[in-house]
């Protein structure tokens, strides 16, 4: 192994003082912290309507979603709120509260959903969707949810829609967020 290789974090060890095993790098002890990603997004109305997006990329590709996505570094949630909804649906919103948030911990991955209300129906899909409506409740492609997540935070903003505060919702106790294999 060359000199250059043995460089940065590449011994898994418990470090002084924590509890858990990390990768930490043998020349001057840098430790490696993986830590969850977090997704943020809105679920949005508008007249009654609720904004779905058609995935066009992997995971589920096909498959209706609310807008979502990574949060950025050094970015505000509700900004990166906005931005996932602008960026995938082409709509411009107001958010008016915080809805739910979710642990997936199988994935590492941490939720965190809005309600918000669309400033007008346009939309203007993006590349990542390759189609957004607006739906009304008994209209909701049900069977073709890409998350368990999505049908959650659905569910949750119906409880919620005329509300003007509410508690912030988490998973639904014994329900799991693995769906199966499908697309």
């Amino acid at each position: 192994m060359s000199e250059q290789a043995k460089k940065g974090p590449s011994i898994r060890t418990v470090p002084e003082g924590d509890n858990r095993e990390r990768l930490v790098c043998p020349d001057c002890g840098f430790i490696q912290y993986d830590n969850p990603k977090i997704v943020v997004g809105a679920v949005c109305s508008f007249d009654n309507r609720i904004l779905l997006c058609r995935r066009a990329i992997n995971p589920r590709k096909g498959f209706w979603v609310f807008p979502a996505g990574y949060l950025e570094l050094h970015e505000a949630i509700t900004d990166g709120a906005r931005r996932e909804v602008c960026a995938e649906a082409g709509a411009e919103v107001d958010i008016d509260a915080l809805l739910a948030v979710y642990t997936i911990a199988r994935i590492s991955q941490v939720q965190i959903i809005y309600r918000a209300r669309m400033r007008s129906p346009d939309l203007d899909p993006g590349p990542e969707t390759t189609e957004a409506a607006l739906f009304r409740w008994e209209d909701i492609p049900w069977h073709d949810l890409a998350f368990p997540t999505v049908r959650w935070a659905l569910a949750h903003f119906d409880d919620v829609r005329h509300e003007a505060a509410f508690p912030t919702r988490s998973n639904p106790p014994g329900e799991s967020a693995d769906y199966p294999d499908r697309r």
